[in-house]
């Protein structure tokens, strides 16, 4: 695949031309297109929509073509574009969230009742990584609950997404409810702010068309926001937005070895998909690996090594990284070996044989010893080493039995806490796989997938995930009385 020709072109939309997004946006109500007292029927249509599309995804022809084009611009293998297919299929079945609740209240005719509401006007921002899974259950989830979107998908694999409109408009889905952008980040940028101070514009505004496009700028008014994406986009988006963001962000993500050495060969498999599966371009790929002094007596890192050598281009076990280049993955690489008793393990070259191009990253997956102690030793050496390579890279540390303190200190130091396998109490990550068989690229379809200790934190994949993201509480107490027998007017108060 990687030695073919370019066979399309995606339209990127210039900044003058984003008005009909933002007008689009703009006319959205900020009680949404339904909620539980406004076209209530809508939810049963949802349902409907939901139903015909799981049905349509779940057709052999059907599953096969997202499946391929989901290879056609991510580097994945067939087995891994097909789970992410299958994942979003069984996604589909998802209702009953806008179930409300009733409390009694302090007298008979009264009750508090809890709704979900939707935000109405919001914006969805997803990456590369997975094409399909993220950008429709994020957005499925948005209607549901009766936002309208705005979907931004990252340009490099937009068509699938495309495509996936296309069927889900031929399944029922109202052509007015999603808008579908194709744009640069500065333009998503500027539809995204609230509020446009025309005074910092005076020197790009040219024309009463443009004047006209910035005042729509500030209609658009989006109010809620949920970004996918980098640690660095998400915290500028969070200030531009002033807090009306949820986030998904990238983790820096670790595996922990304990002491009890079993099965090393079902664990190598665990380690090597979890950390090179999809060329490490997943948001919960294996970034970092804690080995107890017993499994570093074991093969343990020698079947790592051979498991790794099975990867090659030719079945896209292996591919090509979109976010790195090949010269930046192997600066940080001599970095980390510039540490003291730090060694390369494998890996550590460029993949041969290949047409990649060079803006994009071509690397044998890779893996780097570092002493735990040289990691903790100062500041810089643990930013170095907790530096994320969105790629086939992995840090491997090996722990004594009396320095589990200093896993713990690792581990509280980072910033993100997405995904981990086999944590103790100690930890805030939001999605942990546990046991044995714990890993981050193995969990069921239906799990929450989100970050945790963030009060912005996003989650995706369950009904409690698109609750939280794409509604809010909304309380009406009903008191209908009866007035006590005998009331009369009260003094002040």
């Amino acid at each position: 695949m990687y030695n073919m020709p370019r066979r399309y072109l995606v339209l990127t939309l210039l900044k003058y031309r984003a008005l009909p997004f933002v007008e689009s946006l703009s006319q959205c109500p900020k009680h949404g297109l339904h909620n539980p007292f406004k076209s209530p029927e809508r939810y049963l249509l949802y349902g409907d929509i939901s139903t015909k599309a799981a049905h349509m995804l779940a057709l052999p022809k059907v599953s096969d073509f997202f499946t391929r084009l989901i290879q056609r611009v991510a580097p994945k293998s067939y087995q891994q574009a097909a789970g992410e297919v299958f994942v979003t299929q069984k996604f589909l079945a998802v209702r009953f969230l806008a179930r409300s609740f009733a409390v009694p209240g302090n007298h008979h005719g009264q009750q508090s009742h809890g709704y979900r509401w939707p935000y109405g006007p919001v914006t969805i921002i997803t990456p590369f990584n997975f094409p399909l899974e993220i950008p429709l259950l994020q957005l499925m989830g948005a209607l549901y609950m009766g936002n309208k979107p705005l979907l931004k998908v990252d340009s490099k694999v937009s068509i699938v997404m495309e495509q996936m409109m296309r069927l889900l408009h031929y399944c029922g889905l109202p052509v007015e409810d999603v808008d579908f952008i194709n744009s640069d980040g500065k333009t998503m940028n500027k539809i995204l702010l609230e509020v446009c101070v025309l005074s910092e514009l005076t020197s790009l505004i040219v024309s009463t068309c443009f004047t006209y496009f910035c005042n729509f700028l500030c209609k658009a008014n989006p109010r809620m926001t949920l970004f996918t994406g980098s640690s660095r986009v998400d915290e500028k988006l969070a200030l531009d937005l002033k807090g009306r963001i949820r986030l998904e962000d990238a983790g820096f993500d670790w595996k922990v070895l304990g002491p009890d050495v079993q099965e090393v060969d079902y664990v190598a498999w665990v380690c090597d998909q979890d950390a090179y599966a999809c060329s490490g371009q997943k948001c919960s790929a294996q970034s970092m690996l804690f080995m107890h002094e017993n499994w570093a007596k074991t093969s343990l890192v020698s079947k790592l090594k051979d498991l790794a050598g099975r990867r090659k281009l030719e079945d896209f076990t292996i591919g090509p990284v979109l976010t790195f280049t090949t010269e930046a993955m192997l600066e940080h690489m001599e970095n980390l070996l510039q540490i003291q008793g730090s060694k390369l393990l494998f890996g550590g070259k460029r993949l041969k044989n290949h047409s990649i191009p060079s803006v994009y990253g071509a690397l044998e997956p890779t893996a780097v010893y570092v002493p735990i102690e040289e990691i903790l030793k100062d500041s810089k050496n643990y930013e170095l080493v907790t530096k994320e390579i969105f790629g086939p890279f992995q840090i491997v540390t090996e722990y004594k039995k009396d320095q589990l303190p200093l896993v713990l200190d690792a581990l509280e130091r980072m910033h993100a806490h997405l995904t981990a396998a086999e944590v103790i109490g100690n930890s805030v990550n939001g999605t942990t796989y546990a046991g044995l068989r714990g890993r981050t690229t193995g969990a069921p379809q239906n799990h929450w997938f989100g970050p945790a200790g963030d009060p912005r934190g996003a989650g995706i994949g369950t009904p409690e995930a698109i609750k939280l993201v794409w509604s809010c509480h909304r309380e009406i107490i009903y008191d209908y009385g009866p007035i006590p027998h005998g009331w009369e007017l009260p003094p002040s108060t």
